[in-house]
């Protein structure tokens, strides 16, 4: 028995992590073809550009796993159906759940970790990645000097170079406006040809000029002369020296970025809610307060005979009032009617909003449990599927899978969308997807342990020729 489970376990293990890697791999290629815009021409050390990669694959990861685990394990045992293992281990009188044993223990201790992971691992991963992201799509270009066209790159700066060398560090038809503190064009500067080159440690750019000329427009120092001065020189050679502290990557405090619901852990998303709806209701209490006055006047005003000529439509209680008296309180009592109009519709909107954020954080929360649950559920569903199937290999148990796991993903997240809407409760949105699975899981291991021919094509072509068959009227 212990060497049906090694054989098993070996023939789990690998296929496990060679389809990890494959499916973390094509994530990490769809992260790179939707930013590869912000990543490629800003001049970013390799290792900026790595950092971003590994946090993004550790963000892939609730995502990577339970499809790995399905296609596995459908590799898994279509592979032993393939082989025949699976009628041997049958013939030994050993049932198909006792022989799942060994992967149920591995799958368990596989759903375990990934709740481990997504409480404590990956709300730091999604603050790094995040936060490096966002810093990453905030950086400027480094082609500080395109052809053709003024950049405005460096601030006090407007610098246009008609072509380049092939080297890219050669300049030709070069024109500089610098501009004064109150963003005038004072300083215009034009140059045949030069260089540019950095300065150590990236400090500096600097660019060597060569046959030109620069022009000046200056006020009088005493400023009684309204007139300005024009001062024109020619130049051989001349440095023009520019900052380049504005493109160096710049890191915004991480701590930013820590009051999103994907950087909590459990512990975080409890207390938020927590809190959250004490303030909910606390200001509905204090709204309600405010405004029981009002309640208070007319419910005394009905129950109290006392009052009953103060009910509408038994007298006019403004009649008794002079003509600047019923002017008066009627513009008060309209005020007063705005004031507490306007307190409801703010105070119905701030709930209305942090409402939404509950729900927002309670599917975060969900979301950690439902990564192991749905490692699980897909397991159940890939081990009788590759013992139906017969198949392993990366040809039918990918197809297999990856429509299993569509499935899983677009009902978990309409559940999801809707849950955030308001329109299905928490517990059900998130967890639809799982009772859903479930049952076909149950379905199918039933149908694997009968031996069922469950995707036997030719059965069913078999059964609908009959059916064709019976239809024909015989010719006379």
């Amino acid at each position: 028995m212990k060497k049906i489970h090694l054989l098993i376990l070996k023939s789990f293990i690998r296929p496990f992590v060679v389809t990890f890697f494959i499916v973390m791999f094509v994530l990490l290629m769809l992260f790179l073809f939707k930013y590869i815009d912000d990543l490629i021409g800003k001049g970013f050390a390799w290792y900026i550009i790595l950092e971003l990669m590994v946090y993004a694959s550790a963000t892939n990861v609730a995502m990577a796993l339970p499809l790995s685990i399905l296609l596995s394990t459908i590799m898994t045992y279509g592979s032993l159906g393939e082989n025949y293992e699976l009628v041997a281990i049958k013939s030994a009188g050993i049932s198909l759940v006792r022989a799942m044993y060994p992967m149920i223990i591995i799958v368990s201790i596989l759903s375990v970790s990934a709740f481990i992971f997504s409480d404590y691992m990956l709300p730091v991963a999604n603050l790094k990645y995040f936060s490096l992201l966002y810093d990453v799509r905030q950086q400027r270009s480094a082609n500080l000097l395109p052809e053709g066209v003024f950049s405005p790159s460096f601030p006090g700066y407007n610098i246009r170079v008609e072509k380049k060398g092939a080297d890219g560090q050669l300049l030709y038809g070069i024109i500089i406006y610098q501009k004064d503190e109150i963003h005038n064009n004072n300083i215009v500067l034009h140059a045949k040809e030069g260089r540019m080159y950095r300065t150590a440690r990236d400090q500096y750019l600097v660019l060597k000029l060569k046959d030109g000329v620069r022009y000046e427009e200056s006020g009088d120092a005493n400023g009684f002369n309204p007139r300005q001065r024009l001062m024109r020189f020619r130049f051989k050679d001349m440095e023009q020296k520019l900052d380049l502290s504005g493109f160096v990557l710049k890191r915004t405090d991480q701590d930013a970025f820590k009051s999103a619901f994907q950087m909590m852990n459990l512990k975080q998303l409890r207390d938020y809610k927590k809190d959250t709806q004490h303030h909910i209701d606390s200001t509905n209490t204090a709204q309600l307060r405010s405004i029981m006055p009002i309640m208070r006047y007319f419910v005394i005003a009905h129950n109290v005979k006392s009052n009953e000529k103060y009910l509408p439509g038994k007298s006019n209680v403004l009649k008794d009032l002079k003509l600047n008296e019923q002017l008066s309180a009627l513009s008060n009592a309209a005020s007063e009617a705005r004031a507490i109009s306007t307190m409801v519709k703010n105070n119905s909107q701030v709930t209305a909003d942090e409402a939404h954020d509950i729900r927002r954080s309670t599917v975060e929360y969900q979301k950690k449990y439902t990564l192991s649950a749905v490692c699980l559920v897909l397991f159940l569903i890939g081990a009788p599927l590759g013992a139906i199937i017969r198949k392993g290999g990366l040809g039918l148990p990918v197809v297999v899978s990856v429509a299993f796991f569509l499935i899983y993903y677009i009902i978990s997240t309409i559940g999801e969308k809707s849950v955030k809407d308001g329109g299905m409760s928490p517990i059900l949105g998130m967890w639809i997807s799982i009772f859903i699975l479930t049952p076909i899981g149950f379905f199918l291991s039933y149908k694997a342990a009968t031996d069922s021919a469950l995707f036997d094509m030719d059965l069913y072509k078999r059964y609908f020729n009959k059916i064709f068959k019976r239809k024909e009227v015989p010719s006379n």
